[in-house]
């Protein structure tokens, strides 16, 4: 069990660090026996009781003198702190330990006591708030210079090894379902259903210059094989015969999604209404970012996605910012489809703090667009789907992978292997620590002048080889709110004659929870929670002696 000690300001921030790390732990409560004391600032009490105390923070603390290490102390002048393999970005106040620049330190904090009464407390010192990193990764996100590092991840993985190294004990209930070593969730924002609705206007004149002029300056440059020219240049030819009804509309997508990910289930965002620009950050936005096509248009599509087990969600106008416009904007899409609990991914991924609270409000069950438009990455640093702190109930499911910013020329521009090797390392990210992998590949990429259908099915492949659960948006946040109310028994209370792990009857129907055991140690097992028998639960207050202290000082009880 981790003892937590904070400000009361931090309570939201504490609590959704550890719904991520799910783990056992509780605000700390003076006179109880914790295996880790985890202490932010100057919060730290004069007297702790447990095996290992970390204490977090970004300044000098009061605890400094004491440990031997104010002399050497410094404002930090460099953005990550290492410790063993781990490089992890920092965004707020730190400082370093001593001279050599760590901002992990173990140390010996000494005191006169009664060696008969003294207890060992295994002491280490880091030089960041924990929960200021957290509370700006889910509130500001990273800069676009760190969007491939899973930073939060990365903070979660430097607390789980610090207490491991430390010789304590750790059980969690890691962010990945039993059978699996991730989530992938594939979606679709449909902006473009069909050619024929745009005619003479910069979407189509933009289709003919890049079919025509930028895919022969892709061949000549490599980036392009001859058969995807002359599938361009055969489009461009058929266009006026789509437009007078005796060539079929090749950005039809649909179905060559429906065959791609054959029986795979998808989630596909629609713009609500025809004709509406919405607002932007600064104001109105430009008349063309208004869709071509209204929800009537594409009613039997929707339908033929829905049967085959796809969900559909609100690609948002104005949901972003106006409550009342998101109300209207999800009562469309409920029109068409008759779902209740919709989630919503904003048109452009228009997004800011205030955000979560007027989509709760309107009644929008989880929202999908932190991500980037121009990369690709982890914006909010997780793989995880969180609570963002101002919600109540909506999470986020963040967005990962996007096809436009892989390889538009004005984003990352990547060759079809060059943005393999990117998806490679977010998929591999995930394969290691859990979660999901949020991919948002739109509507018309598959068709011309796309043709990014190899590098879908490449990124199928690859997440099928890896056992990733395919699920919709809808399912995996089903799934991580089941992990979210899973609640540990308290072990300590003999009388408990409850089941160790309580999971709530939510998601029922989807995959389990594991728990995994650490012993102490960096080994582990891991334990489908529905074969948990009582009586079965390790020992996790066992008391590990005879491993080796990192550090110690000597504390009266």
């Amino acid at each position: 069990m981790i003892g937590v000690i904070a400000n009361s300001s931090e309570c939201d921030v504490v609590q959704e660090l550890f719904e991520l790390f799910k783990t056992p732990w509780e605000f700390y409560r003076t006179g109880h026996q914790y295996e880790v004391v985890l202490c932010s600032g100057d919060s730290c009490p004069d007297e702790l009781s447990g095996h290992v105390v970390l204490v977090y923070g970004g300044r000098k603390l009061s605890l400094d003198a004491a440990t031997g290490i104010e002399d050497s102390i410094r404002p930090g002048n460099a953005s990550i702190v290492a410790y063993q393999e781990l490089r992890i970005p920092l965004y707020r106040e730190h400082v370093t330990l001593d001279r050599e620049g760590n901002v992990v330190k173990p140390n010996e904090m000494r005191r006169t006591t009664d060696c008969q009464h003294a207890s060992v407390i295994r002491l280490i010192r880091i030089g960041y708030d924990l929960f200021e990193e957290v509370r700006y990764l889910l509130t500001k996100g990273q800069p676009v210079s760190n969007a491939g590092i899973p930073t939060l991840e990365l903070h979660i993985a430097l607390l789980r090894k610090l207490i491991l190294d430390s010789g304590a004990p750790l059980c969690e209930i890691p962010p990945v379902p039993a059978g699996y070593r991730l989530i992938a969730c594939l979606t679709h924002d449909v902006d473009h259903p069909a050619i024929r609705f745009h005619k003479f206007d910069h979407t189509m004149f933009g289709f003919l210059y890049r079919a025509v002029v930028g895919s022969t300056i892709a061949v000549l440059r490599g980036r392009m094989s001859l058969g995807d020219l002359f599938a361009n240049w055969s489009a461009a030819a058929r266009l006026p015969f789509v437009y007078i009804g005796l060539a079929q509309d090749f950005w039809s997508g649909f179905d060559a999604y429906l065959e791609l990910e054959d029986g795979l289930p998808s989630s596909f965002f629609v713009i609500p209404f025809k004709g509406r620009p919405g607002r932007t950050v600064t104001g109105v936005a430009p008349h063309r970012r208004a869709a071509r096509y209204s929800l009537d248009d594409i009613e039997p599509q929707i339908h033929q996605l829905k049967q085959v087990g796809c969900e559909i969600g609100l690609h948002g106008i104005d949901a972003w910012c106006d409550s009342s416009a998101a109300c209207e904007e999800l009562e469309e899409v409920r029109r068409i489809t008759g779902a209740r609990n919709l989630g919503v991914r904003m048109h452009w991924l228009y997004f800011d703090e205030l955000s979560p609270t007027t989509l709760e409000k309107a009644g929008a069950d989880f929202d999908s667009s932190i991500g980037y438009n121009q990369t690709v990455g982890y914006r909010s640093g997780t793989t995880q789907v969180y609570k963002p702190l101002s919600a109540t109930r909506l999470l986020e499911l963040p967005l990962h992978v996007m096809d436009t910013a892989l390889f538009y020329p004005t984003y990352l521009g990547l060759s079809l292997a060059e943005a393999g090797e990117q998806i490679q390392r977010i998929i591999d990210n995930a394969a290691q620590v859990g979660g999901v992998v949020t991919v948002n590949w739109h509507d018309r990429s598959l068709s011309p002048e796309r043709l990014w259908s190899g590098s879908y099915l490449d990124l199928l492949k690859e997440l099928k080889a890896q056992r990733a659960w395919f699920a919709t948006a809808t399912q995996v946040v089903t799934w991580f709110r089941k992990r979210r109310k899973a609640v540990f028994a308290n072990t300590r209370d003999e009388s408990e004659q409850n089941h160790p792990l309580t999971v709530s009857d939510e998601g029922h129907c989807l995959p389990g929870l594991l728990l995994r055991i650490h012993d102490g140690t960096h080994l582990h097992h891991d334990i489908s929670v529905g074969q948990i028998e009582p009586g079965s639960y390790p020992d996790l207050d066992s008391d590990h002696a005879g491993v080796k202290c990192i550090a110690s000082y000597n504390s009266s009880k």
